[in-house]
């Protein structure tokens, strides 16, 4: 069998200037502060009540008036995520198109007979199938360019293959469109940056799609830490593993820019990590192709490991390890093991919302259980006791997940330019970091192992 492979160490600082971007350990998420009641004075300097009134009517229009929205790319990402969570908060956006090469079920050219027929625009008819997955208003569009020129869309959501978003996110800020990019934000580092310093200076939004910031499972770790009930941490370990001996078929699968499975899923770990931890000192990295399978070249597992210096907040060296793994046989698959001074944090199985959009779609969103997860799903606590000796265990319940906080906290930066819960910058530096580790491995690269 031959196994394709490659390993790096280095000093993150020569890679990740120390100027560059990171989170502080941040609070908890929570749902965006709406705007505070505007009163006003008649003290002297004060602008004029008339001109305070209009700015108050325009402000409350904006407010009442939802977010209009395009979703470009119907593959998992923009069908099985962005679709049900867009269309469940109505109060907050419209997706008015969604967008891409190949129709969705449940639409015909205008032109051919149609059964079931329940709208229909100057290209298309549409079906009952098409607006119960989709939303009454909404209409398909295989043109992108349509949805830069309509000057009613407001927001763009990319959810297409990796390499093309730099290209689709920089047309649509320079037609003056909000962005919402899906992770992995861009291919390379330099791509993150322009986009950034474009959308200041088109004065619009740029917001990733870190959703995984709202897991069940990582809301209830973050409570955890925070809490201070396993001391100062000394390791941390971080998986996203599957059971997969077969290829799909998809571009990930693919020698192309952005493919491979940690563009895929490393960035959700990495952005996990730097959220809480912020910068690493030291990065370790194993990429290779485990499964033989495909392209020899394209990675199906993934290692990496953040080595963290003591600090004063704590005293001991943290490794944190993030692993992705493509022949995993277990059920439910490990997701967190967090040791500390005091106890351990163990989690298995995955957050439920995903599955849940892709078994009841958007109907999935409003029912109540929505990102609740059961209890054979919640994390086990073991705390040692003031002797030292004796350790209890406990099962601890999961938080509910909310992916639909992304797009709440989305929606009041673009109306009321509240803080993001995802900074711009912080994609930036998830990008970075991980391209650093697949530069290093290029370098390195080692010959095929027989």
């Amino acid at each position: 069998m031959t196994v394709h492979s490659a390993t790096v160490q280095h000093d993150i600082h020569n890679v990740i200037p120390e100027t560059a971007s990171t989170s502080s350990v941040a609070a908890e998420p929570k749902p965006s502060p709406l705007p505070q009641e505007i009163t006003t004075t008649t003290t002297k300097g004060i602008a004029p009540l008339s001109t305070i009134t209009s700015k108050i009517q325009t402000r409350t229009e904006k407010a009442t008036k939802p977010i209009r929205a395009a979703i470009v790319g119907l593959g998992i990402a923009g069908a099985g995520f962005h679709v049900p969570l867009i269309s469940s908060l109505s109060e907050l956006f419209t997706l008015l198109y969604v967008v891409d090469s190949s129709p969705p079920s449940g639409i015909t050219p205008i032109n051919a007979r149609t059964e079931g027929e329940v709208t229909r625009d100057d290209e298309f008819s549409y079906t009952r199938e098409f607006h119960d997955r989709f939303g009454e208003s909404t209409r398909y569009l295989k043109d992108y360019e349509q949805v830069l020129k309509d000057e009613e869309i407001e927001l763009v959501v990319i959810a297409t293959p990796t390499a093309t978003h730099y290209d689709f996110a920089r047309s649509a800020l320079l037609a003056g469109k909000h962005v919402l990019l899906d992770k992995p934000v861009t291919v390379t580092y330099d791509e993150a940056r322009r986009l950034g310093e474009l959308a200041k200076e088109q004065s619009r939004v740029l917001y990733a799609f870190q959703n995984r910031r709202w897991d069940s499972d990582y809301l209830t770790l973050l409570k955890t830490l925070r809490e201070g009930t396993l001391g100062p941490i000394t390791d941390f370990v971080s998986h996203y593993d599957r059971y997969r001996n077969f290829l799909k078929g998809t571009w990930k699968e693919k020698a192309v820019p952005g493919g491979g499975q940690f563009y895929s899923l490393g960035p959700h770990l990495i952005d996990q990590t730097l959220h809480y931890f912020g910068r690493p000192s030291k990065v370790t990295g194993f990429i290779q192709n485990i499964r033989s399978m495909g392209d020899p070249a394209v990675d199906d597992d993934f290692t990496v490991i953040l080595h963290y210096a003591p600090t004063s907040s704590n005293p001991y060296v943290l490794t944190a390890t993030l692993r992705g793994h493509l022949l995993s046989v277990r059920e439910p698959q490990q997701r967190f093991v967090v040791r500390g001074s005091k106890g351990t944090f163990s989690k298995f199985g995955f957050d439920v919302q995903e599955r849940q959009m892709q078994v009841d779609g958007r109907e999935a969103v409003t029912k109540p259980d929505f990102g609740v997860e059961p209890e054979d799903l919640w994390a086990t606590l073991e705390i040692v006791g003031e002797d030292g000796k004796e350790v209890t265990s406990q099962r601890i319940e999961s938080l509910k997940g909310d992916y639909q906080e992304l797009y709440r906290n989305l929606a009041n930066v673009i109306r009321y330019d509240e803080e993001p819960e995802v900074k711009w910058q912080d994609a930036e530096l998830t990008i970075r970091f991980g391209v650093s580790v697949l530069t290093f491995l290029a370098f390195i690269a080692i010959s095929p192992v027989f």
